[in-house]
Formats: structure tokens, sequence, C-alpha cells
């Protein structure tokens, strides 16, 4: 192309995107998007959000601390839909992952194709406090892992989330909830899914998994939702609050090494898959009060089986990730919105099933949040310890942006 096509090219761009453009009401970090149907029989909000992170590691036991890894990523980026339709009863969310981290885990289970949607999920209030879910989104698990992950104290969640939550799946969940005293709240949720987790087409590769989640509110509901909307006590509660929860999940005939995640396991007989039943058990709690955080987690998991042999009852060497897990982490917001917080967590697996030794993790955070979790900096670095000897430094800067 001549240099004037060129030219012809960018101007004939720049004139229609200049003529094109519209000043919209919508603010920065209530979405992009805001379309309502003039007979308000659908709305839609449309909503990116992206998280640029730098890490840094050092592995303390060379001695030489000039030869630390470094590495940039682009850790999320995400395009969000959500919206009613028909009816403000019947609401859906779409919640599609671009970058690598997001997309990875192609396997012949999902095709060999990058795993591009996280939530695709439709919500029907049909009667009272009753709400059916149906489609693929995050389990009633762990309070961590619900609450989304542009929301967090941290860089990222704890060692204990990594390791032991049941994340998303698809099939149906039934939420209520119900006032016993004008401040007293109870939530309940039971789910059923498939039990092998996010975009598995190729079937039910073992039995079916089932989750319930109670919870309890003692003071009432937190501004805002804050017991899920953030970790941080953004909204600065002018009133003592607290939330407890409980979660039993069973994942029946599971092929994969950490329930509905981790490794397929396989007999290495006829390709056949290894089935056991695991359960896992989750406990938590946060609380916040005048700027001030706490919030804390406890998980086990156990197999019927957890040692993984061959069709003549030979070890293969796989195994179920067996355990215990604690974390807790607590944060306090100042007025200037800077906020410092310190986590600790711990690994404990079953040594004589697993072969690992205790892990334990110390965090210390310092965010900023310019427009609260839609525009920020947030930093840490921790210190991890094998079998009680230093193993690890990690220092982690990261760039939120949610529009």
């Amino acid at each position: 192309m001549s240099i004037k096509k060129t030219i012809a090219v960018v101007a004939i761009f720049v004139s229609c995107f200049s003529y094109g453009q519209e000043i919209t009401n919508t603010k920065f970090g209530k979405g992009i998007l805001n379309l309502v149907a003039k007979d308000s029989s659908w709305s839609l909000k449309f909503a990116a959000r992206a998280q640029v992170l730098s890490t840094t590691e050092w592995d303390i036991n060379d001695g030489d601390f000039g030869s630390a890894e470094n590495n940039f990523s682009i850790r999320r980026a995400r395009l969000k839909f959500g919206g009613f339709a028909f009816s403000p009863k019947l609401t859906y969310k779409i919640e599609l992952g671009l970058s690598n981290r997001d997309v990875s885990g192609a396997s012949e289970f999902n095709r060999n194709t990058p795993r591009i949607i996280l939530d695709a999920v439709v919500k029907w209030n049909f009667y009272e406090n009753f709400t059916l879910w149906a489609g693929q989104t995050k389990l009633p698990g762990n309070r961590e892992r619900v609450i989304s992950s542009g929301n967090l104290q941290f860089v990222d969640r704890s060692l204990l989330n990594s390791r032991f939550n049941i994340d998303r799946d698809l099939g149906i969940q039934l939420r209520h909830h119900f006032n016993i005293t004008d401040n007293i709240i109870v939530r309940e949720a039971i789910a059923i899914s498939q039990g092998e987790g996010r975009n598995v087409t190729e079937g039910n590769l073992g039995g079916h998994q089932y989750t319930a989640r109670v919870e309890l509110l003692p003071f009432g509901e937190f501004t805002k939702g804050g017991d899920y909307s953030s970790s941080s006590d953004l909204d600065r509660e002018p009133k003592p609050k607290l939330a407890l929860g409980a979660v039993y999940d069973f994942n029946d005939n599971a092929v994969r090494s950490r329930s509905n995640l981790g490794g397929i396991l396989l007999d290495f007989g006829n390709g056949e898959f290894f089935e056991t039943d695991i359960k896992t058990f989750f406990l938590d709690a946060i609380f916040k009060y005048r700027g001030f955080s706490f919030s804390g987690e406890y998980a086990h998991r156990d197999a019927s089986e957890p040692i993984v042999v061959d069709l003549n009852g030979d070890p293969t060497g796989d195994f179920v990730e067996v355990g215990d897990a604690l974390s807790l982490q607590s944060g306090y917001l100042f007025k200037n919105n800077w906020e410092i917080a310190g986590r600790y967590t711990f690994i404990d697996y079953d040594q004589d099933i697993t072969g690992r030794e205790l892990q334990e993790q110390y965090t210390l955070g310092v965010s900023k949040y310019i427009v609260g979790h839609k525009l920020k900096v947030q930093s840490d670095i921790s210190y991890t310890t094998v079998a009680g000897d230093g193993s690890g430094l990690m220092y982690r800067l990261q760039f939120d942006i949610h529009f």
C-alpha cells in the first residue's frame, strides 16, 4: 500500500472514531456498557478487567540473593457479562478468561481446546428466598475461593485455596436464606455437579459431586455484601460484622487427585480411570469493623482409597492429596486507603500417603486502593518453610484495573 493510501485509511479511521464516539453516564468501575430494553424485558452489563503481575523469587538455601528469578505476566484478563432476561428474577452471568493462566489446561477431556469459559450460569429466584442456579460457576465452597480474584486482600489467594479448593463445576445449585431474628441470618446452599471441574466436554468421567454449605451471620448483613465482595474492610463497617461458614463436599468415584481438580488418576490397565470417593470439609470465618478485617479458613480432605494402584494392586506412584490446611489473615485499612495485612498458612498433607512434609508460609502485604478494588496496586512478600527449614522467598507486585 502506498503512503498516500495508508494516510487516507488512517484519516478515515480517525474520522469515524471521532464522530462515532458517544458520551456515557457509566462511571469507572461500574461496567463499560449498561443496557436495559425499552420494555424492561432484558438487561446487559458488560465489563472488563486485567491484572498485571511481577513475581521475583529467591531460593534462600543457595545463599545467593543475586540469583533471583523474575517473571512478568498477565495474571488475569477477563470479560464479564450479566443482567436479567424476561424478568428481574431471572438473571445470568457469563465470564470469559483470556490470559494464558485463564485458558490453560487443555486435555483430551475438553477436546484439547482452551478453557475460555469461566462462568456461564442462569439464576432463577423462583419462590420467595429460594434461588436455583444452573450452569457452570463456582461451587459453594470455601469463602476465599468464592470471593472474586479481583477483590482480594493480597496479590493472590492462599496456599490453602490453591491446594484444597473445589473451584468451578457444571451442574445445579439451590440457595436459600432466612432470618432467625432481625439481625441473625442463616444462608444455605446445596449443589449437584459433574465432579470433574470446568469445561469438561467428554461426559461424566466418574460419579457426581455433592456440596452443601451453611452460613451464620449473627450481627446482620455486611455493607454492600462485604462478606463476599471483598477480603478487606473497604466499607469501614460502622458496627462489628461476622460471618461463619461450614462446607461438606462429597465427590463420588472421583477421578482427579484433588476432587474436581488436579491430575487425572489412571490405573494403567486398559486406560481405565482409578476411582475413589473424596470428601472435603471447610470451616471459614470473616470479621470486619472500622477498617479492621480478619478471616480464617480450615480445610480437610480424605479419600476412601487415597493411593492409586494398578490392576495387580501395586501402587502406581499417584495419590489423592489428602491432609489438612489452615489459613489466617488480618489487615487494617487506613483512611487514606492504604492497607497493611499479614497472613499465615500451613499445608499438612498425610506424609505416609503423599510423602510431603509440613509446608508453612508467612506473607506481609501492602495495598493502595485508588478506586476501591477497581483500580489498585498491591504488593506482598512471602517466606516459605518446608519441615521448618526455609525454602523460598517471593515478592510480588500487581496492578489491577476493572472497568
